[in-house]
């Protein structure tokens, strides 16, 4: 591993994080840090999505912040990460429904953006005015545009971060002439900001702002491209023609589902997410400003921002994806902790038909991802029935009375939320973070 010669007894309480990578998670580069256990990592994150998507250098459709060592984390383990704040620092931004022209890209416009003139693949390109043919090619002035706007808008957002607006045509010429200002691109970023493109299809539109990290988790054991470290978008670089191309075993066998667009991975959650290389290797980016369950036009408001998260290891982490213990007011209604007036008539039940113990229970959300969601409900099922030690028909019967199956992103990413022993969270290590998220 290339953080293998960090002096790891030289850990830090905290590490703040301003670089970025070209948009490919790589083991063999250097993590930065370490960081001790129990300790705070501070960063300030580029807009995911659509600037990296219309920025050929850019590998894998994100850019996401440099991992960091968290110290006494190794493979088999997990590290806990408490989401202690989430602060949009964008003026604005645009972002919509895409399609991706022909000839832009080699067989992966995420992956893989090419001149279709010069016939050059990840191109350095510049801004030349606005519009969707603002960006061009270094080497032969070429607009280069492995995605297109098909349905857009320009929104920005109050001074207290709590709503946005969708502007008028003039506005958001006016913002696209000074994009940078307005993404509030961190000075490490590479990317073209969206915002000069310049989409202004439903203006007029307010909007809530609840923002989240699409992206968050720890390194995969091989390079792979930022965005593509989950099991659907991941999907894409089976027998892919590109360098990154893999096999579906080496897929599964590498990836951590880092990136989940889930809308509860925001302020005060707790998520848990496996170890497979020396140091985890945190990372995080793909902010957004707010989402509904699936972000369905494939895209929504990304943002850019600053995070504070709080690292714990885990030891002997029995599976192989993400664990969320979201804010009690994202659970689905059936997962909720039962109140004291619930538990008080659910006693007089068992004293009337001779139950001697009721099982204490706790929310806990799986998460499962593949290349569409009937997979990757079988994927977060299979999960959960490994991470508690049941069947996964129990699992089934348990989501179904005391929870329910949540879409994180389509194509392929969902969580199965349920109410599950706390004997059994215990056994894996994670009871105690469910009394913790849950006053249990």
């Amino acid at each position: 591993m290339a953080d293998g010669n960090q002096d790891l007894s030289a850990a830090r309480r905290s590490v703040v994080v301003s670089e970025f990578t070209n948009s490919v998670l790589d083991p063999a580069a250097p993590m930065l840090g370490p960081v001790e256990n129990g300790g705070t990592i501070i960063a300030n994150t580029a807009p995911g999505c659509w600037g990296p998507m219309i920025t050929p250098s850019l590998r894998g459709g994100h850019e996401v912040t440099r991992p960091v060592h968290v110290k006494g984390a190794e493979p088999g383990d997990a590290v806990a990460i408490r989401i202690r704040d989430i602060t949009v620092t964008s003026i604005a931004t645009a972002s919509g429904h895409d399609s991706s022209p022909e000839g832009f890209c080699l067989g992966d416009p995420y992956v893989a953006a090419r001149c279709p003139v010069c016939d050059t693949v990840w191109p350095e390109t510049h801004v030349e005015g606005i519009g969707q043919d603002s960006v061009r090619c270094n080497a032969c002035g070429n607009a280069v545009k492995p995605f297109e706007i098909v349905h857009g808008y320009t929104v920005t957002f109050d001074e207290t971060r709590a709503v946005g607006l969708t502007l008028p045509q003039p506005a958001v010429d006016t913002i696209a002439r000074n994009a940078e200002h307005y993404a509030a691109l961190p000075d490490g970023s590479r990317q073209h900001s969206i915002l000069v493109f310049a989409p202004s299809d439903m203006p007029g539109t307010i909007v809530r702002m609840r923002p989240f990290l699409g992206q968050l988790g720890t390194c995969p054991s091989m390079a792979m491209p930022d965005s593509h470290n989950a099991g659907d978008f991941g999907a894409f670089l089976v027998g892919a023609p590109h360098d990154y191309g893999i096999t579906a075993e080496q897929l599964a066998q590498h990836k951590t589902d880092g990136h989940m667009d889930i809308d509860a991975v925001r302020a005060g959650a707790i998520l848990v997410a496996p170890v497979k290389v020396p140091g985890a290797g945190v990372y995080l980016g793909d902010m957004h400003a707010g989402q509904g369950d699936g972000e369905i036009a494939g895209h929504t408001m990304d943002v850019a921002g600053s995070v504070t998260l709080q690292v714990e290891v885990v030891k002997n982490y029995p599976i192989d994806g993400p664990v969320l213990f979201p804010l009690e007011e994202d659970l689905p209604p059936m997962a909720r902790p039962f109140s004291a007036a619930e538990r008080a008539k659910a006693e007089r039940l068992a004293r009337q038909w001779g139950v001697t113990q009721i099982e204490p229970v706790a929310p806990v959300s799986v998460i499962g991802t593949a290349a569409n969601l009937n997979a990757a409900i079988e994927n977060g099922l299979a999960r959960a029935a490994k991470l508690l030690g049941m069947t996964v028909a129990e699992v089934r019967n348990r989501a179904t009375v005391n929870g329910a199956i949540e879409i994180g992103r389509a194509p392929g990413v969902i969580q199965v939320t349920f109410l599950a022993p706390l004997a059994r969270l215990d056994a894996v290590g994670l009871g105690g973070y469910a009394r913790e998220q849950y006053g249990l």
